[in-house]
C-alpha cells in the first residue's frame, strides 16, 4: 500500500507536475467567473517553473543532500562487500530494445567497476526489481546483469536481488540475501542526493553500511550559479524534491529513525 500511495502522490505533487497542473487549471478558469483566480494560478505557475528552470532552486534543495555524506578516501580499508542500489535502468525501454537502456544515474553502475578493480575480494550485490506501478516482466537486475557481463565485471560471482520496488525493500531484501556478519564493512553505492534517505533506511533495517556517493548533480554548495539547460535544472529540482518528500514520508511511517540522517 505504501508503494502504491507513494507513486500516486509523487505523480501529482512532483514540482513540475504540480505547477503544470496548476497552470492548466488556471487556463481553464480564465473562461469562467473565476477568471481572477485563473490569472493568479497561471502567474504563480509560470513564475515557479521559471525559477526551477533558470534559478538556483535545484542547487538550494540538492546541495544539503549531496554534501551530507562525503565519499571515503582512496586509502579507506578494503570493504567486504559493495551494495549497488537500483534506479539506473529504464525497464520498459530495455525490454523493448533488447539491450540495457540507462537513465541519468548510470554512474551507480560504472563506479563498481573501479571498486572491483581496487578491491578484487569484495563481494558485489546489485539490488533492484521494478519500480513500475503495475510491475514489469523485465527487472533492473536483469538489465544490470547484462551490462556488467558485457563490460567484464560479472564473472558469475555477483549477487542480484530482483524483488525490491523501493529503497526500503532494497535494504530488507539485500540483508536477507547477504546475511552480513558483525564487523563486516559494506559500501553503499547510490546517487549522492539519495544517500541520506538510503543510509537511514539501511540503519533501520539493522544493516550498517558506509556511504559511497556517486552521480552528483550539484557542487554541494549553496550558490546562485544558473544552470545551462532548463530541462537539466528542472530534473535536479525534481530529484531533490523527491528525496526531501521521501525523507519526511519514511520518517513518518517509521522506515527511518531520523528525519535527516547524518554520518
Amino acid at each position: 500500500m505504501f508503494f502504491i500511495a507513494s507513486k500516486i502522490f509523487e505523480f501529482f505533487f512532483a514540482p513540475a507536475h504540480f505547477f503544470i497542473f496548476l497552470a492548466a487549471l488556471g487556463a481553464a478558469l480564465l473562461y469562467t467567473r473565476f477568471a481572477r483566480w485563473g490569472r493568479r494560478f497561471a502567474a504563480v505557475s509560470a513564475a515557479a517553473l521559471a525559477l526551477m528552470a533558470f534559478g538556483p532552486v535545484g542547487q538550494f534543495l540538492g546541495a544539503p543532500l549531496e554534501s551530507r555524506f562525503p565519499r571515503p578516501g582512496d586509502d579507506m580499508p578494503a570493504p567486504d562487500g559493495v551494495i549497488v542500489l537500483g534506479g539506473t535502468v529504464d525497464e520498459k525501454l530495455s525490454a523493448e530494445l533488447g539491450h540495457t537502456a540507462m537513465v541519468d544515474a548510470a554512474e551507480r553502475l560504472t563506479a563498481p567497476i573501479a571498486l572491483k578493480r581496487r578491491y578484487p575480494n569484495a563481494r558485489i550485490v546489485f539490488t533492484g526489481g521494478t519500480a513500475a506501478l503495475r510491475g514489469s516482466p523485465f527487472t533492473e537486475a536483469e538489465g544490470v546483469k547484462r551490462f556488467w557481463r558485457d563490460v567484464g565485471l560479472d564473472a558469475g560471482d555477483i549477487l542480484y536481488e530482483d524483488r525490491s520496488r523501493n529503497t526500503f525493500e532494497n535494504a530488507i531484501f539485500t540483508r536477507e540475501l547477504v546475511q552480513p556478519k558483525p564487523g563486516e564493512r559494506w559500501l553503499l553505492v547510490t546517487s549522492a542526493m539519495h544517500m541520506p534517505r538510503s543510509i537511514g533506511i539501511f540503519r533501520k533495517a539493522n544493516f550498517p553500511v558506509i556511504a559511497y556517493p556517486v552521480d552528483y548533480r550539484t557542487n554541494g554548495k549553496f550558490s546562485f550559479i544558473l544552470p545551462r539547460f532548463a530541462v537539466k535544472a528542472i530534473g535536479v529540482v525534481e530529484f531533490a524534491a523527491h528525496e526531501w518528500m521521501g525523507l519526511v514520508a519514511y520518517r513518518l511511517t517509521g522506515k527511518t529513525d531520523a528525519l535527516f540522517p547524518a554520518p
